[in-house]
């Protein structure tokens, strides 16, 4: 029998303290569509297939609240929590019957040794209408997450999950699910918060149309538009209203070949143009270099006011 695995990322819940100014920055500013809500919590989608690449839940201050991956079946998740049990983790809760808001299916919550919280799902709802429009995200393609001990959190992703190494440098390791170059990268810092979300967009044209809304919407260009070094992809980089850092990427690399060979910490570190393949966004912002490292702010030094999308949004 073929060992049960994550086949793929789902989603991000996040908790925001003002769930009102949220709902209205996703939806009209970065370009998500509200799908259905339940109590404290709204769930937001994506132009592509997924039932919601977001969920947002109200809470005293902004925190991440999980990150969710699909297993292909019923019985891969049931193995996974088993494996996960076998393993040690911190399983918050069985495999149980998920709600019908959140687009049902089946799936259980737990922890990596660092306590970040992690859900697996399967038979979640899909959309059949794929959305046209290019300047919106497709879905939600990457999670960066900040560990104080990388290498734990990398071995805990590969031999439970049954993620792939694809990339080192000296700040993250590159982790796949599926054929993307990452699904999941882990960032040494001083201990476990979230870095950055990355939402796909269908190609450059769209990043940069995405990343003019944001510009005219009164959000800074942290850092970009550029091209990583490992994975290849274009970027865009911005702060939201709730202090997270939140990305626009589009063209990422795709493993196919099973003989891949990971590029080590050296390798990256001889790499021309660092850290823009293009030599053009230079470095990260001082704020964005703050945001990545979990040190949440969302007051007018970072990024507008919660207050101010909603004041921009009633004007028109």
């Amino acid at each position: 029998m073929t060992e049960a695995k994550v086949t793929a990322l789902r989603s991000i819940e996040l908790g925001v303290p003002d769930l009102e100014a949220s709902m209205e920055f996703y939806t009209s500013v970065w370009g998500l569509e509200a799908v259905t809500a339940d109590g404290d919590a709204v769930y937001l989608r994506g132009t592509g297939s997924e039932h919601h690449v977001v969920a947002l839940r109200q809470q005293p201050k902004a925190s991440l609240l999980g990150v969710h991956f699909a297993a292909s079946s019923r019985q891969a998740v049931d193995q996974l929590h088993a494996k996960a049990m076998g393993y040690g983790a911190t399983v918050i809760s069985a495999p149980i019957s998920l709600p019908g808001a959140a687009g049902g299916g089946y799936g259980f919550a737990f922890r990596t040794p660092d306590g970040q919280p992690l859900n697996i799902s399967a038979d979640v709802s899909r959309h059949t209408d794929i959305l046209q429009d290019s300047s919106r995200p497709k879905g939600l393609t990457h999670v960066v997450l900040n560990s104080a001990d990388v290498g734990k959190q990398t071995s805990f992703f590969v031999d439970l999950l049954g993620f792939k190494l694809s990339d080192s440098t000296e700040i993250m390791e590159f982790i796949r699910c599926g054929t993307d170059h990452h699904s999941v990268a882990l960032a040494r810092g001083q201990g476990p918060s979230l870095n950055h979300m990355a939402y796909e967009m269908d190609d450059i044209d769209g990043l940069m149309l995405g990343s003019g809304r944001m510009k005219r919407s009164g959000f800074n260009l942290e850092w970009g538009v550029g091209r990583h070094g490992p994975g290849n992809n274009i970027f865009s980089y911005f702060i939201e209203p709730n202090g997270f850092v939140t990305e626009y990427t589009t063209g990422m690399e795709h493993i196919e070949d099973a003989n891949y060979s990971p590029g080590t910490a050296d390798y990256w570190s001889k790499f021309p143009l660092r850290p823009c393949r293009w030599g053009m966004a230079m470095r990260p912002s001082d704020r964005i270099k703050k945001a990545m490292a979990g040190r949440l702010e969302s007051d007018a030094e970072t990024t507008p006011l919660c207050e101010d999308v909603i004041a921009r949004k009633r004007a028109g």
